[in-house]
């Protein structure tokens, strides 16, 4: 979430330091990982005189996986479900890291702000 207007914190930077929805980010690239799969596959179909790249060694890693335009949807899916699973990860290793950050700096500062209280006693 993102903290209150009135927090002082210039939009900007709330929006920098906001963390990223997990399952958002993973649809997202999910939709985008399995739609190129999907095209690259249609586009060596339509091209298959001169294909010009050999995507059949995407079968050892998509089960079921042929160069066909059955192979456009099972790409497409397996697509998916990889791009999703690598996005997933990508925002939560982004959200913790960043947490992790303001952590440390957050307490460096308030240990620096109270570094000389027991000298005023």
């Amino acid at each position: 979430m993102l903290p209150p207007p009135d927090a002082g914190l210039p939009r900007e930077l709330a929006l920098l330091f906001a963390p990223l929805h997990k399952r958002a980010f993973g649809t997202a690239v999910g939709c985008a990982a399995g739609l190129m799969v999907s095209l690259a596959t249609a586009v060596y179909l339509l091209r298959a005189p001169n294909p010009g790249f050999n995507l059949g060694l995407l079968a050892q890693y998509f089960a079921g996986y042929t160069v066909s335009w059955a192979g456009v949807l099972v790409g497409g899916g397996w697509g998916f479900v990889t791009g999703f699973v690598a996005g997933w990860f990508f925002a939560f290793s982004r959200n913790l890291v960043l947490a992790a950050w303001l952590f440390v700096t957050r307490a460096r500062s308030e240990l620096a702000a109270t570094r000389e209280f027991l000298d005023h006693i």
